[in-house]
């Protein structure tokens, strides 16, 4: 018989804790070391750090840790503001000063850049954030019912598990929302059914607050009712399943959630469903800039791909020809379109249309476009971005959420001709390892 050599499987560390030097960080604000011939990318870590981490998976090439113990700590290190920030998996950068964070994640950003695209330099404009960290306009909070200790948590995920940590505050959430947990955390014990609600959104629409409730059991007219006593001036609506929104104060008619941006006298109205940054003071500066960098004029004709509800057509609309914008999701092609009729502008048009596939053959299909932006997903634009250059713009503006899916595109519109003329990082998110980038490309 015939025996077939088999190569011995090396034992997985997933789950063991290892002592790590921390040699440097990544675009994610991940410290990076090395475990014999692996990469390490470790959590809550920085570079020159001697930590010991919890290993969370062991793959073939690379390892993901996370930080236990910090044996030997950075001078730059802190002390977090928040009391959950070791447990809580919001917000990933709080043992880092603010004024640090931006510079730890754009510094990560450019490594990985200039090496994806071969370039010896980029032309970073300043960056675009705010001071005040009570940024989130909106939240979803979870709910979890221990039947066994007879108690209620009400927060976030812990970090890199399933367990909803307790919370009695967000320093990130927006003063208009600060009072969810208190109102939960009394009226939840009340419910006629313990296990009823399982998370709840609570938007700050400009100052109103709008609280969904998410229940998968009825609730009974005494639960809503308490609900409403405990927080009188926010807007209450049920949500027995995904997209379903009943109002819970049927005395007086739903008012629509809309956000304004102010230095453009516009106001966009969305619907509760609809994607919308969570940061309005740099979602200000966001739009504010690509004004100044696509620089519309009155002779322009724009195409505003992954559209929303118009945070930008809108804004482009006020200065240009005429401006198309597409969008995946019919629902929020409608709402950009009723945005333009608010806003009493007759120059925006739009479709629907998934920009990942292969595109219609249609009238905005065509090389009408002087100037493009696209502000996709954390996906990117694969498949799309090949789309873009035979429409021939001459300037093209990039918005990411996603360095990796950027240099990836980035990559398509080098190799057709354009040039990387100027980019900026986004602190959407402060104290997490998230940055949003602007990159404009020219011919």
């Amino acid at each position: 018989m015939v025996s077939i050599y088999k190569a011995k499987t090396k034992p997985s560390r997933t789950g063991n804790l290892i002592n790590l030097q921390i040699e440097s960080t990544d675009y994610e604000g991940q410290g990076v070391a090395r475990v014999g011939n692996k990469i390490a990318f470790v959590s809550g870590a920085l570079a020159g750090e001697l930590v010991q981490a919890k290993v969370l998976e062991d793959k073939a090439g690379f390892i993901k840790a996370s930080t236990t113990v910090v044996k030997q700590a950075a001078k730059s290190r802190i002390k977090p503001p928040c009391l959950y920030a070791n447990q809580c998996g919001g917000c990933q950068l709080q043992y880092l000063p603010l004024s640090q964070q931006g510079q730890l994640k754009q510094q990560g950003v450019e490594q990985l850049l200039t090496h994806q695209l071969g370039l010896s330099s980029l032309a970073w404009q300043p960056m675009l954030a705010v001071d005040n960290t009570a940024y989130r306009r909106r939240a979803r909070i979870g709910v979890w019912y221990d039947k066994k200790q007879g108690k209620f948590s009400i927060g976030f995920r812990q970090a890199n598990a399933k367990q909803i940590i307790d919370i009695q505050h967000c320093l990130v959430l927006s003063p208009v929302l600060a009072p969810i947990f208190s109102v939960l955390a009394t009226q939840l014990p009340l419910l006629s059914s313990v296990t009823a609600v399982t998370h709840v959104e609570v938007i700050d629409a400009d100052g109103q607050a709008y609280i969904i409730i998410r229940h998968v059991q009825p609730l009974t007219l005494e639960d809503k009712q308490r609900f409403i006593e405990a927080w009188p001036k926010a807007i209450w609506l049920g949500e027995s399943a995904p997209g379903e929104f009943v109002p819970w104060q049927t005395e007086q008619p739903l008012s629509q959630p809309y956000y304004m941006l102010k230095n453009q006298g516009l106001r966009l109205e969305f619907g509760l469903d609809s994607f919308i940054q969570v940061n309005a003071a740099v979602n200000q500066l966001m739009v504010n800039q690509a004004m100044q960098w696509l620089a519309p004029t009155a002779t322009d004709t724009v195409l505003d791909l992954y559209a929303g509800i118009g945070n930008f057509s809108l804004a482009l609309a006020q200065k240009v020809k005429a401006i198309h914008a597409v969008e995946g999701i019919d629902k929020m092609v409608q709402q950009l379109l009723h945005n333009a009729t608010v806003n009493q502008l007759d120059n925006v048009t739009a479709t629907q249309a998934d920009l990942h596939l292969a595109w219609p053959k249609a009238s905005w299909n065509t090389p009408q476009y002087n100037k493009v932006l696209l502000d996709p997903a954390r996906a990117g634009a694969n498949g799309a971005i090949e789309q873009v250059v035979k429409l021939k713009p001459k300037t093209i503006l990039y918005v990411s959420c996603n360095a990796a899916t950027l240099a990836r595109d980035a990559k398509v519109l080098l190799s057709s001709g354009y040039r990387l003329d100027k980019i900026g990082s986004i602190d959407m998110f402060p104290h997490t390892r998230h940055l949003e980038l602007m990159a404009l490309f020219v011919q």
